[in-house]
């Protein structure tokens, strides 16, 4: 079959489309056919590399996929040939730790792939290969950070920074199904217009106000916003954390921009805080 393989770290000429072997479905997997595969950020870290993450190589990329099934191994009877299915990108390791396809293990920039029976996701006969291919990992997370982490609540303000990329826009819809004020952050004009469609209330425009913190507060009368999503990090954590309010949160599934912000030093009345970023989850400010 054809795959795009990555042998070395580096730019996108590293990504080299070759002949590989077609696998073969084992007990308890599924062979699929790929018939759509996302690309997220995470495909360009794995394609870079990533520090204190090393990566397998070579490695076939591409998280998010969907198709149709091929072939089934022995004992398989949740699923049959033919169904169209997108797969749960993430997977149980031989070491018992979950990873993710196209990062820990292959993915799905291929013709076909072998994945444990148990990821494959039933698609109705209304969604799109290419509709479904677009879901799992940016609205996988949006969901994890907004609803089961941040328990967002109708009424709430959430300000989402890097509100047009893949998470960002996952947020900016789900914050609103979920009744919110929704506060987005871009760095465009045009951005911002399809970020307005998607049903973000208040648009910050960051190349232009990069003070956003000074905006997010004047715009709340001082008080600040209940919720923050910040996948940015760098220096961007700060002036986030100056956003929230009293009592909120600030929620965090990486940081494109660096891992290694500065921490604050705050006081109010006799009490003290240093406050310092996590990697994932959430902090209440």
């Amino acid at each position: 079959m054809r795959a795009v393989v990555i042998h070395e770290h580096g730019g996108r000429d590293k990504l080299l489309l070759e002949q590989v072997p077609t696998p073969e479905a084992g007990a308890g997997q599924i062979l699929v056919r790929v018939k759509a595969c996302g690309l997220n950020y995470l495909d360009i870290f794995v394609r870079r590399g990533m520090p204190g993450l090393p990566i397998e190589l070579p490695r076939i990329t591409g998280g998010d996929i969907a198709g149709v099934i091929e072939a089934v191994g022995a004992g398989v009877t949740s699923v049959s040939v033919g169904q169209r299915v997108l797969l749960d990108p993430a997977v149980v390791l031989p070491d018992g730790e979950i990873g993710a396809l196209g990062e820990n293990t292959t993915g799905g920039l291929a013709e076909y792939i072998v994945v444990p029976a148990e990821n494959a996701i039933l698609l109705p006969d209304d969604v799109t290969f290419e509709q479904a291919a677009a879901l799992p990992i940016a609205y996988g997370t949006a969901w994890r950070m907004l609803i089961t982490r941040g328990q967002v609540q109708p009424g709430e303000s959430v300000f989402i920074l890097g509100a047009s990329g893949g998470v960002g826009t996952g947020a900016v819809q789900i914050a609103k199904m979920r009744g919110c004020i929704v506060y987005a952050a871009a760095s465009s004009a045009d951005k911002l217009e399809r970020l307005k469609e998607l049903g973000a209330d208040v648009l910050v425009n960051y190349a232009e106000q990069p003070e956003f913190h000074r905006f997010i507060k004047g715009h709340t009368h001082g008080e600040g916003v209940d919720v923050v999503v910040n996948y940015t990090g760098g220096d961007t954590w700060v002036k986030s954390l100056k956003c929230v309010k009293l009592g909120g949160r600030l929620l965090t599934c990486g940081a494109t921009a660096g891992y290694d912000p500065k921490p604050i030093f705050a006081t109010s009345g006799a009490k003290k805080w240093i406050f310092a970023a996590p990697t994932v989850g959430s902090v209440r400010i």
